[in-house]
């Protein structure tokens, strides 16, 4: 982490033996905070386009700079423009959704719980995509990817309401702490569900463990086309709840005083983290560390303003994975690892570093 980084991401000590600043504390405010937000979001942006350019130009076939910007630019039929606009764009829109989606639903479910270990399986969409695309392969012989898509949307979106409705029963708002319960039970239940057909079924399982590692690959337009609707809704819901959430993040009766609907916020922010996790999931399988790291990566530079938040998380979640997607073809040529097992391995020890550099804020 640059200088620049670590100034705007706390208060600047006065003094060398001053106690380090606190790392909930406001980054910088007026002009200075929002130019080096400003150059911050510029940078991100910069970084991703880089990154995109990298994917569709590296891959487990040699193909020079120049003949993929060439055929990038002017499609001639040849097999390079095959590779470079069936194989590799769509792998690298997919990459961008997902990435987007998934550290946009880390941070906002986050924000929902106000706990920094909360990560989008929380809310059991996960293992609710994965039961549906297990149903899919054991009971309706579903073999392509596009054909998971639906049904895995179907259970993410199934296990959300399940999780809302169990942590608002009794009359009672989804509180986060009810929502966290919610969600480990009904985790537990599908956890157990998928297993009991799965080692049932032997040809189900063979090939359910290829879908849940979680990988860009042998996806196609369509796959891109199927889940930029659902990410694209989820995009709006979370940024438009940005400045409720600043107000939770108080407590709920303080976000009541400041005029917001606790209730309608996080039923809300369920459905948000229900399309876009769900949706991600569904394309790529379950990848793992991307919604939980980002965040914090994202409130280490511009602090707890949800709305600078979820405008890095959306720029840096992407670099991760597609980056991820990037080494994965790199090291396994001339096969590749698949980008759900590289994102652990980068996401993991980044997450544990971030744990050790600094206090983990309760949000």
């Amino acid at each position: 982490m640059s200088v620049e980084s670590r100034v705007v991401s706390g208060q600047p000590t006065e003094h060398p033996a001053e106690k380090a600043p606190d790392p909930a504390a406001p980054p910088r405010t007026g002009r200075a905070g929002a130019a080096y937000r400003g150059l911050g979001l510029a940078l991100g942006l910069a970084a991703l386009v880089l990154t995109g350019l990298l994917s569709v130009w590296v891959g487990t076939r040699g193909i020079p700079f120049t003949a993929t910007w060439n055929v990038l630019w002017n499609p001639d039929g040849s097999e390079t423009s095959v590779i470079i606009h069936d194989y590799r764009i769509p792998r690298t829109l997919l990459g961008l959704l997902v990435g987007m989606a998934l550290g946009l639903a880390g941070a906002l479910m986050q924000g929902l719980t106000r706990n920094p270990l909360a990560d989008p399986g929380m809310l059991g969409v996960n293992l609710g995509a994965s039961a549906g695309v297990v149903v899919a392969i054991a009971f309706f012989g579903v073999a392509a990817p596009l054909g998971y898509v639906w049904f895995a949307l179907a259970g993410a979106a199934a296990a959300s309401v399940g999780v809302f409705l169990l942590g608002s029963s009794g009359r009672k708002i989804a509180s986060p702490e009810r929502l966290v319960v919610a969600g480990a039970a009904v985790t537990a239940v599908l956890y157990a569900f998928n297993w009991a057909i799965l080692l049932l079924d032997p040809r189900a399982f063979d090939q359910f463990r290829f879908w849940t590692v979680g990988s860009l690959a042998g996806r196609y337009h369509d796959i891109v086309l199927m889940a930029l609707p659902f990410i694209g809704v989820g995009l709006v819901i979370a940024l438009v709840l940005a400045p409720s959430l600043n107000a939770l993040a108080m407590g709920d009766q303080m976000g009541r005083a400041l005029g917001v609907n606790v209730g309608r916020t996080r039923a809300l922010g369920v459905v948000a983290v229900m399309l876009l996790c769900g949706a991600a999931t569904a394309a790529a399988g379950p990848i793992g560390f991307v919604g939980l790291a980002v965040p914090h990566i994202a409130r280490f530079v511009v602090g707890p303003d949800q709305r600078w938040v979820f405008a890095y998380s959306m720029l840096i979640a992407p670099v991760l994975l597609i980056g991820s997607d990037i080494v994965g073809r790199v090291l396994g040529a001339p096969g590749e690892v698949q980008v759900g097992i590289v994102t652990a391995f980068i996401g993991a020890p980044l997450f544990i570093a971030l744990c050790r550099r600094r206090k983990l804020v309760m949000l």
